[in-house]
């Protein structure tokens, strides 16, 4: 912020007011934010009713934490940030001529929230943060590693049950209530929170597809599932996606999982400190490419804390033209998804970047799942 120039910072994202004060509640629906000044204490704004919560999740003092009235909610003539921008010049924090930095890409801060924003801080200049404080959460401390782990634990006992529960004749739905079940119920030391997105669980020709989530259709015999999922832990997700055929696999679908299985070997190898994300992806890529396959989506992406819609940080992606050098405390989703014309097949690991190498955040085969 200093180097920017930056007066204040408006933190929406819900993850990064999560990493900075510890505010934790399902309360993103409505504008949130929390407002990081160049000097002081931060200070966070939510809904009155949410404002409350604030108490049980975060450190900061009573001073320090603002409700805006309920007639703000889903008003068409106002808005709560307009509320915000009044409070932020009474409170001193935000004067004219000013440059404040917000959160212009999080899911949760609108078009409209910024036009209020803007209306409410006349002689100030709004910019775009670009994920500061995404970027500061990249390389995890010990106390996060340790959370991601336990996480990791989580996410395998999940993928443990789908796996089990993929049988011909089940409806999609009761396999999908069997994964959330153990999302929740977690391992016997750690119990689970709620994963940043649903499982999705695309089915015979719509494995050619990521991304889909369930129906209430019934598994067939010889149909490919691909289960894509995470184990959540304190805010912290692990995402982990495998594929299971009931039956004999056709040769291509056999022949990819091998490629795959050696991509996946390869890339992890390659994933060490110094090494950049192009780096990395092109190991993977020329294993792919040797036998004959394309992947033109990137190949991971950092995780860490997550919040719905989404578990991925916004930052660094394994992909072409990635500059950025891996360090030791960075993790990732790596993600292997092959989605062909009528069918698919996926292969991640979670992983967290060491001074020699990756560590697996699980332990599962990284076979193709086939149920005799």
């Amino acid at each position: 912020m200093a180097q920017r120039s930056l007066a204040a910072l408006v933190v929406a994202d819900p993850a990064s007011i999560n990493y900075l004060s510890g505010y934790n509640a399902w309360s993103f629906y409505t504008p949130q934010c929390l407002v990081v000044p160049a000097a002081g204490s931060p200070v966070l704004f939510a809904r009155a009713m949410d404002a409350a919560g604030a108490t049980f999740t975060t450190w900061l003092g009573t001073d320090d934490v603002e409700g805006y009235p309920e007639e703000l909610v889903h008003n068409e003539t106002t808005h709560p940030y307009l509320w915000i921008a009044g409070r932020l010049r009474e409170r001193g924090l935000v004067t004219d001529g000013d440059v404040v930095a917000a959160d212009l890409d999080a899911h949760f801060f609108s078009a409209r929230g910024y036009l209020a924003l803007a209306a409410g801080l006349p002689g100030v200049r709004i910019e775009d943060s670009r994920a500061l404080v995404n970027w500061v959460r990249l390389v995890k401390s010990p106390y996060e590693l340790d959370q991601l782990r336990i996480a990791g634990t989580i996410a395998q006992r999940a993928m443990e049950v789908a796996l089990a529960a993929v049988r011909p004749g089940r409806r999609q739905c009761d396999v999908v209530a069997d994964i959330m079940a153990a999302q929740a119920v977690g391992t016997p030391e750690h119990g689970g929170d709620y994963p940043s997105i649903v499982p999705m669980l695309p089915t015979g020709r719509r494995a050619g597809t990521p991304h889909l989530t369930w129906s209430d259709e019934r598994l067939r015999a010889g149909e490919a599932t691909t289960v894509e999922l995470a184990g959540a832990y304190r805010r912290y997700n692990v995402p982990l996606a495998r594929t299971v055929i009931p039956g004999r696999p056709d040769r291509r679908l056999a022949h990819t999982a091998l490629v795959v299985r050696d991509a996946m070997a390869q890339l992890l190898a390659a994933m060490v400190p110094g090494r950049t994300a192009h780096e990395v992806h092109a190991v993977g890529q020329a294993v792919l490419a040797d036998a004959g396959l394309v992947k033109e989506s990137r190949m991971g992406y950092s995780i860490g804390l997550g919040y719905p819609p989404d578990w991925g940080e916004h930052t660094v992606s394994l992909r072409p033209g990635e500059q950025v050098a891996l360090q030791a405390g960075m993790c990732f989703h790596v993600i292997l998804g092959m989605w062909m014309d009528g069918w698919g097949y996926e292969l991640s690991e979670p992983v967290v970047v060491t001074a020699g190498g990756v560590e697996r955040l699980t332990r599962l085969t990284q076979n193709l799942t086939i149920i005799r």
